[in-house]
């Protein structure tokens, strides 16, 4: 068991601070020395003489100019203590005596007010398990376990350079606010990798970061390397699905993979792939990933809601990726809970669709399946005003908190104007987290509103009748669900259609949807809500 001594010093009487702080490092396992306020330094050092903790926690909160005489003198004690290089000593202030703090080099960590409590219990935490700040979990499932109750932050990036793009992954690991960076590659890397020559210089940073060799991936994984030593995890490609996968697991050690099941193909153009083939191919790559234990997100939900699919339908399709991440052998799947999208969802039906999908994809789990709940806003619907954007960042962020997320995908409130550097990135973090923290003091239950629970029941039901639907179309194969044939045939006889899919060869995009009371059905021509065993199968 680790020791902490605490006190306020000189002649600050606040205490608040020091003993939250020290009420948090008991909660972790440590032993507490606490000394008061307004302790002389005299006192401060002579305790931890005699105690000889680990770390010493001295917090002042009256002003920069009598703190800069106090520190200079607690500073040259410190150093006097025979056991001096042994002790880890951490400041808590206000932010202008933090900055006095930091000009002195001397504390190990100092916290100024503004982290919210996860920062300080993470600090504890690492303290207690790692001698080394590399060491910290290099895997998605520890990485959870380390940071649990709290969930991991995730954010993207990919800038028109690479230059730009690792300069910014070195400043949002130093900021440690971030436990997750996805590397956003640019269309001419995500489409033509191993294909080059087929490159346009024209798009070069297209939608990402111009990436074109594995020394580019290795440079912005050990850019990296610093702060919090954040997880690394990258898009995927859209061909090549294996090949990738291994490019991404010997360079940057891939957090997990985000492979669909139907897209990357003719249905959304990127890439030059057949439906089928790209069902097979995708499959192959998650398969892959699975084989060689990395965790596996199946993103086709979110894919067919950016298209106007209707909820029911968004419903079916996570289940179908999670039965068929499981069919192929992913231990850890990542499934995401895309809010607000499409974008005229009302919040409570928001919350009640994505109950639905969170329940029926729990009905998978067991030992050799664990989901991890994920959950964003949906770009989408973000408004191209910055105060506007943030307000359904904060919002949307607050209310997906009851889904108790593993992770948090945050998306810049600056991404329908612009690409996010680390600045807004952090900005639009430290938004998140605070909404994330309010929620996990208390939201009312939403599962028990006779609305929302009616409308996940009916969800639920309805979907699983696209899922029977779906197994009819091959009754004589093993197991139609998981079978590349069947899938293609579930989108090319309109089983799985979406309104954005219209004039796409490789789909019907004959359904028609519209917005009732705040959820996105099917409708029939005359605007009536259309049922699924109507559409499916011609019966009432």
């Amino acid at each position: 068991m680790k020791r902490i001594l605490g006190a306020s010093m000189g002649s600050d009487v606040h205490t608040a601070g020091i003993l939250n702080f020290l009420e948090l490092a008991r909660n972790e396992g440590y032993e507490v020395i606490y000394l008061g306020g307004a302790v002389p330094i005299e006192k401060i050092i002579k305790k931890v003489e005699e105690e000889s903790p680990d770390i010493v926690s001295i917090s002042y909160r009256l002003g920069a100019d009598a703190f800069e005489n106090l520190i200079k003198e607690f500073i040259e004690k410190a150093k006097k203590l025979k056991n001096y290089e042994k002790i880890d000593f951490i400041f808590g202030g206000t932010i202008e005596t933090s900055q006095v703090a930091r000009k002195y080099n001397f504390f190990k960590k100092i916290f100024d007010g503004s982290e919210e409590e996860e920062d300080v219990v993470l600090f504890l935490r690492g303290q207690i398990k790692y001698k080394q700040e590399e060491n910290f979990p290099s895997t998605l499932a520890e990485r959870i376990e380390f940071k649990s109750p709290y969930p991991l932050i995730r954010h993207h990036i990919g800038l028109q350079t690479m230059e730009e793009t690792i300069e910014e992954i070195k400043k949002l690991a130093e900021s440690e606010l971030l436990d997750i960076i996805s590397l956003a590659p640019d269309q001419n890397c995500q489409q033509y990798f191993f294909e080059q020559e087929k490159m346009d210089p024209n798009q070069d940073g297209a939608g990402g970061a111009p990436i074109r060799n594995e020394k580019d991936f290795v440079a912005m994984y050990e850019a990296s390397r610093r702060g919090n030593y954040p997880l690394v995890r990258c898009y995927s490609g859209t061909n090549h699905m294996v090949e990738f996968s291994q490019v991404l697991k010997r360079t940057v050690n891939n957090a997990w993979a985000a492979i669909p099941i139907f897209w990357y193909s003719e249905i959304d153009r990127r890439s030059e792939r057949n439906l089928l083939d790209a069902i097979k191919e995708n499959m192959e790559g998650i398969k892959w990933n699975a084989e060689n234990g990395i965790p596996v997100e199946i993103n086709d939900a979110h894919q067919w809601e950016l298209r106007y699919a209707h909820d029911i339908l968004a419903v079916a399709t996570t289940y179908l990726a999670a039965y068929v991440a499981k069919k192929l052998g992913v231990r850890w799947y990542v499934q995401q809970y895309m809010m607000n999208t499409p974008p005229k969802l009302s919040p409570k039906m928001d919350i009640a669709k994505s109950l639905a999908k969170l329940e029926l994809v729990e009905t998978l789990k067991d030992e050799t399946f664990t989901p991890y709940r994920m959950v964003r806003t949906g770009l989408l619907s973000f408004p191209a005003d910055p105060n506007s954007a943030m307000g359904q960042l904060v919002s949307s962020m607050f209310y997906s908190s009851y889904l108790q997320p593993h992770i948090i995908h945050v998306v810049a409130y600056c991404e329908a104007m612009k690409r996010a550097t680390s600045k807004e990135i952090i900005e639009s973090v430290k938004m998140v987290k605070r909404a994330n923290s309010l929620a996990s003091r208390g939201l009312p239950d939403f599962a028990s509103d006779p609305e929302i629970k009616e409308r996940v029941n009916l969800l639920k039901e309805e979907a699983m009748v696209i899922i029977e639907k779906i197994k009819s179309i091959s009754p004589q194969k093993e197991d139609p669900l998981a079978d590349p044939e069947t899938l293609y045939l579930a989108v090319k006889e309109g089983i799985l259609d979406a309104v954005g899919l219209q004039g796409n060869s490789a789909a019907k995009g004959e359904i028609k949807s519209a917005v009732i009371n705040g959820a996105y059905e099917a409708v029939k021509e005359n605007g009536e809500v259309l049922r699924e065993a109507e559409r499916l199968f011609g019966r009432q």
